[in-house]
């Protein structure tokens, strides 16, 4: 997970609510909330390489992440919480 986190190509995505990534982000990673994800399809689809969901406990990204496979998404990975992807990111 820490090779995809830290790929410049990966497409790197938390879907918290604008005001959790406020109070904590991730460097490099784009805030789309679990509720604007399927407006935003195109774009997860379009990702120059893996796609990388995280929220704050895992729960919420594993949502996305199932939906959008079952969207034709194909590369797509659940990183957990951000505490997680925060350690792992260089």
């Amino acid at each position: 997970m820490q090779e995809l986190i830290n790929n410049p190509s990966t497409f790197l995505v938390d879907v918290r609510t604008e005001a959790e990534v406020a109070e904590v982000s991730v460097p490099g990673a784009i805030n789309i909330p679990l509720d604007q994800v399927p407006a935003n399809l195109d774009r997860f689809k379009n990702a120059e390489g893996a796609v990388v969901v995280f929220c704050r406990s895992g729960a919420r990204s594993e949502n996305a992440k199932n939906w959008l496979i079952q969207n034709g998404v194909s590369d797509v990975h659940n990183a957990g919480g951000y505490p997680s992807v925060l350690s792992l990111k260089n």
